[in-house]
Formats: structure tokens, sequence, C-alpha cells
């Protein structure tokens, strides 16, 4: 669940072909299966919440007419903005909107591939650990309950929404994470040219400490830093592969 956080962190200018997205029509036989796939959707989330959901986008849509994870609603983007610590969920912004949009966009092309390994599929405890871990980032237990019925979020549509995130996870640490190799000279490296002087910097006066001790946690970082390197490229060829759709404007 770390790493989802960090691509809703990520700035939108750290790839530069992060928010490119493919645009084109939709034809009529298309937009009606689309629709009949929606309305569940719609029955769900009209009881709890005000705004009137819309199809947004679709991510490789065509020729499919059971790809749960291939359309993008409105209220997909205001349950992936309710559950961001400290993000404000009265009238988000346009420029807010397309950020969480290009976020669940890069989401699903993840989940798409993800979903081709049946044998990273969540356990119920992973699931539940990853709820956990979800709501330890609120203030309480009761403003995380208050940011789901805001936004019409049901306890089954979260499970569904962390066991996505829990796939994501695992896929990208079964494609990327057990083939990354740090050496020793890169920590050296890091310890000289970044630890050592950063931490002078902000705490001066702080004793360092010595390069054996500080190696564990300069590999982790180096370790996630290739792991969001090799994301980022996998994305980027991913959308230019993919079928984007918008459906409409946010």
């Amino acid at each position: 669940m770390k790493r989802i956080q960090q691509m809703t962190n990520r700035k939108s200018g750290s790839r530069k072909n992060l928010f490119r997205l493919l645009t084109a029509h939709r034809s009529l036989l298309t937009a009606l299966v689309l629709l009949t796939a929606h309305c569940s959707l719609l029955t769900n989330a009209a009881h709890a919440q005000q705004v009137v959901d819309k199809m947004v986008a679709t991510v490789n849509a065509s020729g499919q007419t059971r790809c749960q994870v291939c359309l993008i609603t409105y209220s997909d983007l205001l349950w992936q903005l309710a559950l961001q610590p400290d993000t404000v969920l009265a009238n988000p912004s346009s420029d807010e909107l397309n950020r969480t949009l290009n976020l669940i966009i890069d989401q699903r092309l993840i989940l798409q591939e993800a979903e081709k390994l049946p044998s990273i599929a969540p356990t119920s405890d992973e699931i539940t650990a990853a709820r956990d871990e979800l709501v330890k980032a609120f203030p309480s237990q009761a403003e995380f309950q208050a940011r789901l019925q805001r936004v019409g979020l049901t306890a089954e549509k979260l499970n569904e929404i962390i066991d996505q995130r829990v796939k994501i996870e695992k896929y990208l640490d079964f494609r990327f994470r057990n083939f990354v190799v740090i050496t020793q000279k890169e920590i050296a490296d890091y310890y000289l040219d970044v630890y050592v002087p950063r931490l002078r910097s902000r705490t001066p006066g702080q004793i360092v400490p010595t390069l054996e001790q500080a190696s564990p946690g300069i590999e982790k970082t180096l370790t996630e830093a290739k792991i969001e390197t090799d994301t980022d490229a996998f994305l980027d060829n991913a959308r230019e592969r993919a079928e984007i759709v918008m459906l409409s404007p946010v």
C-alpha cells in the first residue's frame, strides 16, 4: 500500500509522458455495452452520494464486455481522493481530478497485467493488513468512515479497491523487486555523496553513523528508487501501447 501512496504523492512533472492521454471516438455499440456494465455502479452509489455518476474514461476496453477494471467513473475519482489523507473532498478542482484520473489510469494499467498472474491473488490476511495500514494514515477511525460515507464508498467496494491495490503491490514486487541488485559501491557512493552531506546539513553537530550502520537504510532507499524508475519506464511503455479513451472531461 505504501507504493500506491508514493504514486499518489509523485509530482506531475516527474515523468514527461505520465499524463499524455490518447483520445478517440466511441461507437454507439461500445457505449451501450459500457453503459450496461456500469448500471450496477450507478445503483450502489445513487443512495450514498449527491453527485450523479458518469463514465470518465476507459483503459483497453475494446472488445471486452466484462472488464471491470477497464472503466473509470467519476465515483472512482472521488473514492481515490477519499482514501488520500488530508485531501479536500468538497468541490475538487479540475486539476486535482485530472491528477487523480491519471493516477487511476496508471493503477489500472498495472492491475490489468497483475490479473494475468493468478498466483499473486491477495489472501484475506493481506487484505486485512492493508486495510488496517490504510486506516492508520487517518487521524481516527471515525474520520476515515466519515470520508467513505461522504463519497458513497461502501465496505464491499473498499475491500475491492484494497484487493486491487495489494495485487498492484505484489505484481510490482514480482516484476521488479526480485531483480533489483544494489552493489556495495552504490551504497558507499550514496553514503559519501548524499547521506552524510544531507545529515550534516539537516542536523549540524549530530554524530554521523558509520557506513556499516547506515548501509541497511541506504540499500532500502536505493532499492525503492530503482523500483520507482523501473515502474515509471513500465508505465510509459504501457501508455504508448494502451487504448485510453476519454469519455467525459473532469
